[in-house]
């Protein structure tokens, strides 16, 4: 079967393109994970949900895909700059533990919230730690190739050098001036630099640094930049499909990996850049540096002064799916309690699906809707407009249960197909319990059945005052009940 023609934003050429792997059947897909000292947030639910629905959808297509997804556990220092403290080391510092103790600790807690999220988990998960010996070699290839100098132990980057002979900026659509003008800005502790510009590519630590490795330049460590570019090459070789990550990385990280692929090797490393948007509260973007952040840990429970409720991890994902990737998503509580309602909705009209007796022919029209919902898929990911597919099927299922319409015993079967696809293979979507005890929830159902069943008794006794209380008494506690002439149906209001 011929695949589906899947057109992505390519961040490089700043439009939509043909999606064409470089071998044919197969997918090399890699994507910035996280600096593990701190619990995962929001913002870093938004890269994981995204690129979780590529890997799903590229897989659906048929591609076998191999997805890399990195943790950063060294190099990355305070403020995304090449002086100050690692980030890890300063955790482990002020908690008194060893730095892959903070690490360790940290990553154990993101793949539980990604777990929770139901985001997959990648092919190879690498740890920049672990690929010290490819790091010091991208640096001597680079360094033999020119575009890198030596300076008291440490090894930078010469931008200027780079941009003379290829586009120091071509990612992010800066130029190199605009680059420097910033860069003179801050200029304290860079006394090493032949410019301001230009970035680490290993340091030498100080006494006090923890975490340092022999190399042939000093005892030291890689550069933030480093790891990405040298970990990519090792697993996906010299050219690869996809990079992904957060809008934040395309500059300087991305914007440096490309430098960094071109001056090792000749050309980038990366066919199509994809870059998700924000997540901001009040416009400002949500981050561990700005001290905005709610953890995930933090929605599941609602232990934030921020928050109202709290919010389920599919709730999560699906606030997260109903914008596209590429736009920026603001935090309110409205929106998830609007995403909550909207997923419950969904929940509802797939299990509606099961109560529904066919017809013998369908005066609903749902026959495009899988097309419909290929056809957004194929268009850059476009999961909103999936999910205004599924909605608008969802209007049409809950005619055919109030008897207002019809549906014949093939366009159900495609339906259900269609939502089962899409709704939990594509969109990753499932059914949670409030609780998440599936067990309890059944028994709770079968609670609120036998209740209905001693009401049908007591109307069928005419025992009104029974039927009644039972009623109302459901209905307080939050309970829609539906008599129809086939029977009666219920739902629970949250």
């Amino acid at each position: 079967m011929e695949k589906r023609r899947l057109y992505i934003y390519n961040t490089l050429s700043r439009r939509k393109e043909l999606f064409v792997p470089l071998h044919e059947g197969h997918v090399g897909m890699y994507v910035c994970g996280p600096t593990v000292y701190g619990d995962a947030h929001l913002g870093h639910a938004r890269p994981a949900i995204t690129f979780d629905i590529l890997f799903r959808f590229l897989q659906h297509l048929g591609y076998k895909v191999r997805y890399v997804r990195n943790i950063t556990d060294v190099g990355h220092l305070e403020h995304d700059a090449d002086e100050g403290e690692d980030k890890i080391a300063k955790k482990a510092r002020l908690e008194q533990l060893e730095p892959m103790e903070v690490v360790q600790y940290y990553e154990n807690r993101y793949h539980k919230a990604m777990e929770a999220l139901n985001v997959l988990p990648p092919s190879i998960e690498p740890h920049a730690s672990g690929h010290i010996i490819e790091q010091i070699q991208l640096v001597k290839d680079i360094l033999a190739n020119g575009y890198a100098y030596e300076s008291e132990g440490s090894i930078y980057f010469d931008v200027p050098k780079y941009n003379a002979d290829h586009h120091y900026g071509k990612l992010s659509g800066r130029n190199l001036e605009d680059v420097i003008n910033t860069s003179r800005d801050n200029l304290d502790g860079q006394q090493e630099k032949h410019n301001p510009v230009d970035f680490a590519l290993w340091k030498k630590a100080q006494p006090e640094h923890i975490m340092r490795w022999p190399s042939p330049w000093s005892n030291g460590f890689p550069g933030w930049h480093c790891e990405c570019t040298a970990m990519g090459k090792k697993y996906l070789g010299d050219h690869f499909d996809i990079h992904g990550g957060g809008m934040d990385l395309v500059f300087p990280h991305h914007e440096c990996e490309i430098a960094q692929a071109v001056a090792s090797q000749g050309d980038d490393m990366v066919h199509y850049w994809m870059h998700n948007n924000m997540i901001t509260i009040n416009g400002q973007k949500m981050g561990k540096s700005l001290g905005n952040f709610i953890t995930l840990d933090e929605f599941f429970t609602g232990r934030n002064a921020n928050l109202t409720q709290a919010y389920s991890p599919m709730t999560i994902r699906f606030f997260i799916l109903m914008a596209h990737y590429r736009s920026t998503v603001d935090f309110s509580n409205e929106a998830l309690q609007a995403a909550e309602k909207g997923m419950q909705r969904l929940f509802e009209g797939w299990k509606n699906l099961s109560r529904i007796a066919p017809s013998a022919s369908s005066t609903v029209d749902l026959k495009n809707l899988s097309e419909l919902c290929y056809e957004a898929m194929c268009d850059d990911l476009n999961t909103p407009i999936v999910i205004s597919h599924l909605f608008d099927a969802c209007r049409q299922i809950n005619q055919v249960v109030d008897k207002k319409a019809t549906i014949s015993a093939d366009d159900l079967q495609s339906v259900t197909q269609v939502f089962s696809t899409f709704l939990f293979d594509i969109l990753g979507m499932r059914e949670e319990s409030g609780n998440g005890n599936a067990e309890r929830e059944e028994a709770f159902g079968k609670v609120v059945d036998m209740l209905l069943e001693q009401r049908a008794i007591a109307k069928a006794n005419k025992d009104w005052a029974t039927s009644d209380k039972i009623r109302n008494e459901l209905t307080d506690l939050g309970f829609e009940i539906k008599d129809t002439k086939d029977g009666v149906t219920w739902k629970l209001n949250k």
